[in-house]
């Protein structure tokens, strides 16, 4: 397993063609399963979908739109929010993709319960919530069983704006939340993504 931490904000575009060379070489042999871990340029994405209310107005955004191969109506990507890609072979990992998300999602509550958050799961929902505030998203792809894209935890403050020109995840009502609120204290993106490696190893790698 490689982790690649990718120090500056990430043009979306490039994440994707990252996330899908990798995924060519672990089904040709040629490379090995990977985290990413990373910020993204301002960018709203939005699963392929005939339905994509969840953009509200999308010329009137600030920033670009990507539709891609996840489940799931519109989210947010920008700075201060923390984006975590595993490029995973399922093949070798019981061909469960549900197991997979549970995985990711177990991985994230970890490492909030680290940082003094009560983080859980609602029911029916896929994500990381305090309540009724979300903290995380979450939205996996596969091609042949290699799985593709993941979560986005929100960090610090800056991110949070951004998710008021959508429905974000096609939820009415959803108050968005980040870190930073959560713990009541200042917490950096390198900081997070340092004790969510730890908590990743443990709940994909076995510790």
């Amino acid at each position: 397993m490689r982790v690649s931490r990718l120090p500056d904000p990430v043009p979306y575009a490039d994440g994707l063609a990252l996330q899908e060379k990798t995924a060519a070489a672990i089904l040709d042999g040629s490379g090995p399963e990977t985290l990413f871990l990373l910020e993204h340029q301002p960018v709203y994405t939005i699963g392929r979908r005939r339905d994509q209310s969840s953009l509200q107005n999308r010329a009137a955004l600030p920033a670009p739109v990507f539709e891609i191969n996840r489940g799931g109506q519109a989210t947010y990507h920008g700075p201060g929010q923390l984006v975590g890609y595993p490029i995973l072979d399922l093949r070798e990992r019981g061909k469960d993709l549900h197991h997979h998300l549970r995985l990711l999602e177990e991985s994230l509550l970890l490492t909030c319960r680290d940082f003094g958050i009560p983080a859980g799961r609602r029911d029916g929902m896929t994500g990381v919530w305090i309540e009724n505030r979300k903290l995380a998203s979450i939205g996996v792809g596969v091609t042949k069983w290699i799985s593709m894209h993941g979560f986005a935890i929100n960090i610090t403050r800056d991110c949070l704006l951004p998710f008021f020109a959508i429905t974000p995840c096609g939820i009415d009502g959803v108050v968005m939340t980040c870190v930073e609120n959560e713990a009541g204290r200042p917490v950096g993106v390198a900081e997070f993504s340092e004790a969510y490696l730890a908590r990743f190893r443990e709940c994909f790698l076995g510790g």
